[in-house]
C-alpha cells in the first residue's frame, strides 16, 4: 500500500519457501493483482481496486470533502499521495465524509484540519464532480468529490505538500482529474457538476 514498486526478496514473507511464494506471485500476477517489469513488482488493475475497496464483488463510489486552497499569488496547494491507489501523484487535499459528520461542510473543514492543521477555515462549497477512473476496460475507482475552496498565505514546510502556478500543474504527475477541478473551480461557473473520466497509465494487467 505504501510504495510504488518492491523486489521479490521484499515481497516474500519471512521463512515462506521460495518456491511456494513463487507460484502464488505468478497466480497474482495471471489474474491482474499484481505486474512486472523487469525485476520490478506493481500493483496491477486488479490490485489498485483491492487495495482501494477491500474483497467486495460489489465497490460502491466514494464521497469525498475536496480542498481547492489559493494563496495570495494565485497558487494551488497540492498534496502528494502516500499510498496506494496512486501513490505519489500530486492531488488537492481530501478526504472521506464519515457517517458522523454533521454537514458536508463539516466534513470539509475536519479534512483541513486533519490533513493540514488548518482550524476552522472558512471554506466555501463551489462545486460537486463525479470521477471514474480506469484502466483499460478495469474500473478502478468511482468517487463523489465535494469541492471546497478556501484563501490562505501559509508555507507548511512539509515535502509532501507544495503551492503551485496552476499554469504549471502539468508538469507533476497528477491524481485523477485535479487539472479539470481546478479549471472548472477557477474559470466555471460560481457553482458546478461535471463527470471526468480518467485513465490511470500506471496501472498494469
Amino acid at each position: 500500500m505504501y510504495k510504488e514498486t518492491a523486489r521479490f526478496s521484499e515481497l516474500r514473507p519471512p521463512k515462506v519457501d521460495t518456491n511456494l511464494f513463487s507460484y502464488h506471485l505468478k497466480l497474482l500476477i495471471r489474474s491482474g493483482f499484481v505486474g512486472k517489469v523487469d525485476k520490478d513488482y506493481r500493483l496491477g488493475s486488479n490490485g489498485l481496486v483491492y487495495i482501494d475497496n477491500g474483497p467486495s464483488l460489489h465497490h460502491q463510489p466514494k464521497v469525498i470533502a475536496m480542498l481547492l486552497i489559493q494563496n495570495g499569488d494565485g497558487e494551488v496547494l497540492l498534496q502528494k499521495r502516500q499510498k496506494q491507489p496512486y501513490i505519489n501523484s500530486w492531488t488537492l487535499p481530501h478526504g472521506k465524509i464519515h457517517i458522523d459528520d454533521l454537514s458536508i461542510e463539516a466534513a470539509a473543514k475536519r479534512v483541513a484540519g486533519e490533513k493540514l492543521n488548518l482550524e476552522n477555515p472558512d471554506v466555501r462549497h463551489v462545486g460537486d464532480c463525479y470521477i471514474r477512473v480506469h484502466a483499460d476496460e478495469t474500473a478502478l475507482s468511482t468517487t463523489l468529490v465535494h469541492v471546497f475552496r478556501y484563501e490562505i498565505d501559509k508555507e507548511f514546510g512539509d515535502e509532501s505538500i507544495m503551492w503551485i502556478d496552476p499554469l504549471k500543474i502539468g508538469r507533476y504527475r497528477q491524481g485523477p482529474a485535479v487539472d479539470q477541478i481546478i479549471s472548472r473551480s477557477f474559470f466555471g461557473d460560481e457553482y458546478f457538476f461535471a463527470e471526468f473520466a480518467h485513465e490511470w497509465s500506471n496501472a498494469m494487467r
